[in-house]
């Protein structure tokens, strides 16, 4: 198949410092590296070397996930017809950097442990997940 674009979701935190973003990535393009994108999105938001890891960690993993579930997909992402996004979909496609404070910190990872703990536990009680 020539176009498996998916969409990768970046929640990550280092130290205080937390990057929410998302991006759509062809996973039939073999000259695509998660090392490579990470490298250049903390080059260009000024981050440091924890989150080129940490970046590239998320992507491989989903995009594991991905490769193995890709070909039950119901719903394939639409053909591309314009390269560029309109304006009114910036807030979604953009990197949100955030600056917290520890118990801002702290809130947020709870937040989502408590998340991951439910769906994991929807996951094992509903069939065909």
């Amino acid at each position: 198949q020539s176009d498996q674009r998916v969409i990768i979701k970046l929640n990550i935190h280092v130290g205080n410092t937390s990057l929410v973003d998302q991006v759509e990535w062809d996973m039939s393009e073999k000259e695509n590296n998660p090392e490579k994108f990470a490298l250049k999105l903390c080059a260009e938001l000024g981050l440091g070397g924890e989150f080129v890891t940490a970046i590239a960690y998320s992507i491989r993993g989903q995009i594991s996930w991905h490769q193995r579930t890709y070909a039950f997909s119901e719903a394939p992402l639409p053909t591309v017809e314009m390269p560029f996004r309109p304006q009114s979909d910036s807030d979604q496609w953009s990197p949100f950097l955030e600056t917290l404070t520890d118990a801002e910190m702290e809130k947020k990872i709870r937040d989502q442990d408590r998340n991951t703990r439910r769906m994991r536990r929807l996951a094992n009680t509903t069939p065909g997940w």
